[in-house]
């Protein structure tokens, strides 16, 4: 059912915790599944993501695709962090089972609203980046899956 990549993040999760006076937090949920998703960014002077921690409340999924996506945006900068989508974190891990997709956006969605607080925070605009909404629903998973 799942792969060994995902069982890997879930049994041994990458950047669990979280980080002091981060430069960046952002919290989103699924109130239908219950998983809720924080992501702590600590981004220095040249917007790189030099450390980066999660917290989060859910199912094995949502701990795999939280830990896959501080993987990824790790040592990024804050525009290569955008880049980072529910798809990508799904191809990470060498995919999910398709009632388990909407923990990959939960997971692009808490970086976003983790960037948005920094950008808040520090005045500037991100491009690209939206207001994230705090409740993530399963319909707004990207028609291929």
């Amino acid at each position: 059912m799942y792969t060994e990549k995902v069982m890997d993040h879930f049994q041994h999760p990458r950047n669990v915790g979280e980080l002091e006076n981060p430069s960046g937090m952002g919290t989103v949920g699924n109130a239908k599944c219950g998983d809720i998703m924080r992501i702590y960014l600590d981004i220095d002077e040249n917007q790189v993501i030099r450390d980066v921690k999660f917290k989060t409340f859910g199912c094995g999924a949502a701990v795999a695709t939280s830990s896959m996506a501080t993987e990824m945006v790790k040592g990024k900068t804050v525009q290569e962090a955008m880049a980072v989508t529910n798809k990508a974190v799904c191809e990470a891990l060498d995919g999910l089972p398709p009632v388990k997709v909407h923990c990959s956006l939960l997971a692009e969605e808490a970086i976003h609203a983790a960037l948005w607080d920094y950008a808040q925070k520090n005045g500037i605009s991100i491009e690209g980046l939206e207001k994230p909404k705090s409740d993530i629903s399963e319909e707004e998973i990207e028609e291929e899956y």
